[in-house]
């Protein structure tokens, strides 16, 4: 344990990344699904709104997670997309104000592969898979040779319109997280089998987006440390996967665990409590010399101080914890500090607490957070109807 008073400075203190750009400190508010674009991926007040509060909150970084390069395979129907057909005037003010105040904003590029939602997609990964009621198609590989430039594209347009740098989303189930994992990832080409083969996709991609941005444009990668799935990705490859990543031009490796497969064990899983990956980050700092940032578990600013200051990571992920307090940053970079209040629910029916942070976001875009008071029930209904509102509008637009 170390002394708050003399520690403070541990998350005031900027991080220079690889390529020069410079982090003001060491919070960061993690990618998470805030489903607010308008259903036709592009952006809404509500959700630039979200963002701007933020940057005013004081963190260095926000990330906005699921943002599509290819239409065709979303996480859900509240995503952004960046392609040909984007508002980019919408998506400048969101970069725009976002950026206030010297913070990041990242748009974290993904595909959802075999998890995309299937009422505006046919999910198709690595492999052609049927597990009980799961099933997707298999990508071929001329397929699979275009993901590099949907990638490079993405980052592009982000760059071109005022985005301040990219996450590239290899974690959580999704498409470069199931190419990781053996369980998804069944091919008998040169990209299934070892880890190093499992792992080369991904590095194209880095490969392919470093050059289309240059190299002082930041690029952030977020990374499984197991799938906690039989099976699936374990954390002696992750940490494999950690060590071939470190010698491409990433400039920071976000931390996390799990997927949304169906009936997959939660991140927090057998936690004993606080921060969830310490011990894997801890490991990974012997492979890499690519700044680190673990995303889950931290409640208090006392977790993310002694995560500092153990060494295990670089920067400090939050989700909801932010969106408890979006102005936590600045909460724990004063003397004063404070630890925001996570609600205890008596149910938890599936999806619930999910929806409930995901409609929490919804009332921060709109500033209506002080009148928010949705049970989980509620919340569940009002997030799937709006998803299920979206769908029309996204096949009207991408079909």
């Amino acid at each position: 344990m170390i002394e708050i008073s003399d520690s403070i400075d541990l998350l005031k203190r900027s991080l220079e990344l690889p390529c020069g750009a410079v982090l003001k400190n060491r919070i960061a508010k993690s990618a998470m699904s805030d489903s607010l674009a308008d259903g036709a991926g592009d952006p809404t007040e509500a959700q630039i709104r979200l963002y701007e509060r933020w940057a005013e909150g004081g963190g260095a970084l926000s990330i906005i997670g699921e943002v599509q390069g290819d239409p065709r395979f979303p996480e859900k129907p509240g995503n952004l997309v960046f392609g040909a057909n984007s508002n980019l005037k919408a998506l400048n003010a969101l970069a725009t104000r976002a950026s206030i105040e010297g913070a990041h904003i990242w748009p974290q590029i993904g595909h959802a592969g075999a998890l995309s939602y299937s009422p505006i997609s046919q999910p198709t990964g690595p492999s052609a898979l049927e597990i009980g009621s799961f099933q997707c198609a298999g990508m071929s590989m001329a397929e699979l040779k275009k993901l590099p430039d949907m990638y490079a594209n993405a980052a592009v347009l982000a760059k071109g319109v005022g985005f301040t740098g990219v996450q590239i989303h290899a974690g959580h189930g999704f498409l470069l997280s199931q190419f990781l994992s053996p369980l998804f990832n069944r091919r008998n080409d040169q990209y299934g089998g070892s880890i190093e083969a499992r792992c080369r996709i991904i590095v194209e991609v880095i490969d392919k987006v470093r050059r289309a941005v240059g190299p002082s444009f930041p690029l952030g990668l977020k990374v499984n440390s197991s799938d906690k799935l039989e099976g699936g990705l374990t954390q002696e490859d992750a940490l494999e996967a950690i060590r071939i990543l470190d010698q491409t031009s990433i400039d920071l490796i976000e931390i996390s665990g799990g997927t949304y497969f169906p009936e997959a064990k939660a991140s927090s899983y057998s936690s004993t409590g606080g921060p969830y990956f310490v011990e894997f980050s801890q490991n990974a700092q012997n492979v890499t010399s690519v700044p680190l940032m673990a995303t889950g578990g931290v409640k208090t600013r006392e977790e993310a101080l002694n995560l500092l200051a153990s060494g295990a990571v670089d920067m400090v992920g939050l989700a909801r914890a932010m969106v408890l307090n979006p102005e936590l940053a600045k909460t724990w970079l004063s003397e004063a500090g404070g630890d925001p209040y996570f609600p205890k629910f008596m149910t938890s029916p599936p999806g619930g607490v999910t929806a409930w942070y995901t409609m929490l976001l919804t009332a921060l875009g709109n500033d209506s957070e002080s009148s928010f008071r949705l049970d989980l029930h509620s919340a569940i209904r009002i997030y799937e109807e709006r998803d299920g509102n979206r769908c029309a509008k996204w096949k009207k637009k991408f079909s």
